[in-house]
């Protein structure tokens, strides 16, 4: 399965990076292909060095302004023109859709997949490893639009939100295909 991984390519601290380099090892045990921003840079780089210690294969799609800090070593390394072309071409490469810790580019990605979701654009499924609680106010953000009517989709029908590496692969396996 092509997984696409959203996530920061910041340098983080063992709170972070430790559970998101177990995603990594469990996607490359499992034989999945690590779909990402193709960075070799801080979270971007733990996760796809994860998976391809593990066995994974990579696909990196980066953007023009970023080529220079692409990896060089990935299996399939596109790069896009723009930050658009870019997030289309992450999701048509993948099968499912993982959610790490990231900033703004990030949760553009992640409300961008979710929205294609509520429309009926993509079935694809889509998890929220929430490491450390990093996403508490978000989910508690999207409870409150599924009780207040502002989601026509119950929420589960959009994204699940894991605490830990095995169940969010685990919610991705069992649902790719779906």
């Amino acid at each position: 399965m092509n997984i696409c991984v959203f996530l920061s390519a910041a340098e983080l601290d063992e709170r972070y990076t430790l559970p998101a380099r177990e995603f990594a090892e469990l996607l490359g045990r499992g034989g999945h292909t690590l779909v990402w921003g193709g960075s070799e840079s801080g979270l971007m780089k733990v996760v796809a060095d994860g998976v391809q210690a593990a066995g994974g294969r990579l696909v990196g799609v980066s953007v023009d302004f970023l080529a220079a800090k692409a990896r060089k070593n990935a299996d399939e390394m596109v790069i896009a023109g723009d930050l658009a072309e870019r997030k289309a071409l992450l999701l048509a490469k993948a099968d499912a859709v993982a959610i790490l810790v990231g900033g703004t580019g990030t949760l553009d990605e992640a409300t961008e997949i979710l929205e294609l979701k509520k429309h009926g654009k993509t079935t694809k499924p889509v998890v929220i490893l929430n490491t450390a609680g990093f996403y508490d106010g978000l989910e508690e953000q999207f409870r409150r639009m599924e009780e207040e009517g502002f989601l026509p989709v119950p929420l589960t029908d959009l994204v699940f939100f894991a605490e830990e590496a095995g169940a969010a692969l685990a919610y991705l396996e069992g649902n790719a295909g779906a």
